[in-house]
């Protein structure tokens, strides 16, 4: 009998241990969906067992469809209004960064406005051109079956009652009218016009500050920078309760931070704001060192994270998520034509990447610039305690890539980033500051 329940637990152990190999995780901005694949470990390329897995798991695989469509793109354009002191009308070849910028930049302000748990409901109407990619490609190597995030938003009861779901639907349609204003309101500060509050047209502008004009080549930590600036400079009064603080020297200081959310509104009124925290950092010297893997993985699991500016040599890449040790990017690098986002009602699909691409670690450049987003102060200071303990387990006896520290930056004899000089917008510090950055950061050939 001994010799038979040690059988049974062995077997048990073993179908245990398959189950757990054929099980993969994914995480896209904080949201964790495991999946497995067939018994072999492998969906065919020709997709010939898909549709059986699918039938067993649709609605999972829809869940992460949803979130990552949902996502905004912005890519190169084309055929836009020209920019100020150039011949350009497109960014094709040099503008990838910038890109990456206001993707994180969108990210942040999706969490703002729409929370984490929105997803776009017309998301999966998207007719992507590379249809094969998920039917083939991005499902076989993402491998198959998805569940639902472990930290999504539960969908609320519907009650029994008859006037009670009439008031729960038309509540619903209120809730997604509001979502989907915002959802257009978001993309429409990132337009290719002169007017737009984050548009290309506006970010080059801030960048000539430092030294920087259209065609040139934007590093990740300019353009943290630049995405600073023009938050600041925004006068939209939806943007006034969300500001951007960029980590100095791969230091944030506390006080300064919680000093940005707690200023003055244009009303006059005190209260607290939301902020986007840019840190500048570099994962190794000419490579990226093969150890800060498990911190970036750690960093992209965190609710608090909107992604990474980032790359590999000569081209830059949004980070917003992993699987094993390949990250899941979105790629600014395809010409769309020029959308005219004041037109009511204007086309979202160009907006909304169809499908992910994954990227082996060792091969993304090692400058780069992290991005959280915290809506409170209680929030901020949470996600700096996460943070801390995670960089301490993943500093080893090196030094952390980067450190919360008490204090303003003045206590520590470091100028801090003034909020005035409207004719200058970045102090002298910032300049040289910007200058070192744009000297380390690998370069457009």
């Amino acid at each position: 009998m001994e010799a038979t329940g040690t059988d049974e637990v062995e077997k048990i152990k073993s179908k245990f241990m398959s189950a757990w190999h054929n099980m993969k995780y994914i995480f896209l901005l904080g949201k964790c969906y495991h999946f497995k694949t067939d018994e072999s470990g492998e969906l065919s390329t020709d997709g010939s067992n898909f549709d059986k897995i699918n039938t067993e798991i649709s609605g999972n695989v829809e869940e992460f469809r949803k979130d990552f469509i949902s996502r905004i793109w912005l890519t190169y354009r084309e055929e836009f209004p020209q920019i100020k002191g150039s011949a350009l009308t497109t960014d094709c070849g040099w503008g990838c960064t910038l890109r990456t910028g206001q993707m994180l930049l969108a990210q942040g302000l999706m969490l703002h406005f729409l929370g984490r748990g929105w997803v776009w409901p017309d998301a999966l109407d998207i007719d992507s051109s590379d249809s094969e990619s998920w039917t083939a490609h991005t499902v076989r190597k993402l491998t198959a079956s998805f569940e639902a995030s472990l930290t999504a938003e539960r969908e609320p009861r519907i009650l029994s009652n008859h006037h009670h779901r009439g008031t729960l639907k038309r509540n619903c349609d209120d809730n997604e009218m509001r979502n989907e204003i915002y959802h257009r309101k978001i993309i429409s500060w990132f337009g290719d016009s002169p007017l737009t509050a984050f548009g290309l047209h506006q970010l080059i502008e801030y960048g000539k500050k430092s030294g920087k004009i259209a065609g040139d080549w934007y590093g990740p930590a300019v353009v943290a920078h630049i995405l600073r600036k023009a938050v600041e400079e925004a006068r939209d009064p939806e943007l006034q309760g969300v500001t951007v603080y960029v980590a100095q020297d791969c230091t944030v200081y506390s006080s300064d931070v919680i000093d940005r959310q707690c200023s003055f509104m244009d009303s006059g009124k005190a209260d607290t704001k939301a902020v986007i925290i840019l840190v500048p950092v570099r994962l190794g010297g000419e490579r990226t060192n093969m150890d800060y893997l498990e911190f970036v993985k750690g960093i992209l699991s965190l609710e608090y994270c909107v992604g990474i500016i980032g790359g590999k040599p000569k081209q830059s890449y949004y980070f917003a998520g992993f699987q094993d040790d390949s990250l899941i990017y979105m790629d600014p690098h395809y010409c769309q034509s020029f959308v005219d986002v004041s037109i009511k009602d204007f086309p979202l699909e160009s907006f909304h990447c169809p499908s992910p691409k994954k990227m082996s670690f060792k091969k993304m450049d090692p400058s780069c610039t992290i991005g959280f987003y915290c809506r409170t102060v209680q929030d901020f200071e949470k996600a700096s305690e996460e943070i801390t303990k995670m960089l301490k387990s993943s500093s080893k006896e090196k030094y952390p890539l980067f450190t919360f520290v008490e204090g303003h930056s003045k206590d520590y004899d470091f100028a801090s980033s003034p909020l005035h000089e409207e004719n200058d917008l970045f102090s002298e510090d910032e300049k040289k500051r910007l200058k070192r950055f744009s000297t380390e950061e690998f370069v457009l050939l």
